[in-house]
């Protein structure tokens, strides 16, 4: 490496090395390129929407835990609570030392259906309002996904908004059907968050059976879909069913974390709704739900591991090139080669991280 980048790659130290490089004896350890985390609200105690220092504690957090590029992601809020937090946002360090690369933000809610709420605070929900999604367009550039319900009045509008932007989208908490997904993936949409998760899929409508946005994720060869692997919110079937079908291309590791990630069970909030951490998961006060994760990226890679037959190089391409397409960056990062950023991960066979490399540097673990 030279700098930030990754300036050669040789297999079997076939490479000369140029005079007075440093050389890290690996010492049998597994090299990985850096998680790319796409969907978390916090860890290591702090929440993203708690303002700056949460935001770079969080983000820290997960670094510990491999992940070296990062989006924080939003709950659902009042209009100027979604105001504030974007300009809030701007004056955050994206590159700041001994933490992850910050990619961007991007917004969970607060367009969703109510029926599908989960631990989004239902006091807030409502359909995509042009006067409010203009504001928030106007008011920063860092956005870079926004997840909602597209069968919501005035989502399709929305959609194609959000492409002029460049801005990623996908559906969430949402009752949408089969049919809806098509016709929003004609519209832009390219991704499914936090799949099975408050989505729809196949119920009665007057009688007749209606496919939902689960069965659209199958349908749609090229749509992504995220899978918290934390072994809770997805059972061990549905896991290898979403590998067996979608393959490693189309699926992106998210741990969806909260502030309890990393840290020991007990009360915890989210998005102001009080949740409790036990059983390896994080839940609502009342048990009805689960309320995000306590998951981190290295978490991720190992239950794949463990509960599907993907293996391991393919466990690591879903917690990093995969996502990195989805967000259109890998050609900066997400693998390992000449040119790209120099995030790189050193881990056991149980996927403990030893070593993490952000922008060339090795962090402080």
């Amino acid at each position: 490496t030279e700098g930030e980048t990754i300036t050669a790659v040789a297999l079997n130290a076939s490479l000369e090395r140029p005079a007075g490089c440093r050389v890290v004896d690996a010492e049998g350890l597994y090299l990985s390129p850096g998680f790319i985390d796409i969907h978390t609200h916090g860890a290591g105690g702090y929440n993203f929407m708690d303002g700056p220092e949460a935001i770079y504690g969080a983000c820290r957090a997960h670094m510990l835990h491999g992940t070296t590029t990062i989006l924080p992601t939003t709950v659902t809020g009042s209009r100027q609570e979604l105001l504030e937090y974007v300009e809030l946002f701007n004056g955050i360090e994206l590159q700041r030392p001994g933490h992850p690369t910050i990619h961007g933000l991007h917004l969970e809610g607060p367009y969703f259906a109510a029926s599908q709420a989960g631990a989004q605070n239902p006091e807030y929900l409502r359909a995509p309002q042009p006067e409010e999604y203009e504001q928030v367009l106007a008011r920063t550039k860092r956005i870079r996904r926004w997840s909602f319900a597209v069968e919501l009045p005035g989502s399709q509008q929305f959609l194609r908004r959000l492409r002029e932007e460049g801005i990623i989208s996908s559906l969430a908490h949402s009752d949408a059907t089969c049919q809806e997904v098509f016709r929003s993936y004609e519209n832009g949409l390219a991704c499914l968050t936090h799949f099975y998760s408050c989505m729809a899929t196949v119920r009665r409508v007057n009688a007749w059976r209606i496919a939902g946005a689960i069965e659209a994720g199958y349908l749609l060869d090229d749509l992504y879909v995220e899978a918290i692997a934390d072994g809770c919110h997805l059972p061990a079937e549905l896991l290898q069913l979403i590998y067996k079908i979608k393959g490693p291309d189309r699926v992106c590791l998210v741990t969806d974390s909260m502030q309890a990630a990393g840290m020991p069970d007990g009360e915890y909030t989210l998005g102001g709704l009080p949740v409790i951490k036990e059983d390896g998961v994080a839940k609502l006060a009342d048990r009805s739900a689960f309320a995000g994760s306590v998951a981190t990226t290295d978490r991720l890679v190992r239950t794949v591991c463990r509960l599907t037959d993907a293996p391991l190089y393919q466990a690591v391409k879903m917690a990093s090139l995969t996502p990195a397409k989805l967000l259109r960056i890998d050609g900066e990062t997400g693998s390992i080669g000449q040119g790209k950023r120099a995030d790189l991960l050193l881990f056991d066979e149980d996927i403990q991280i030893k070593k993490v490399m952000v922008r060339g540097g090795f962090v402080e673990m």
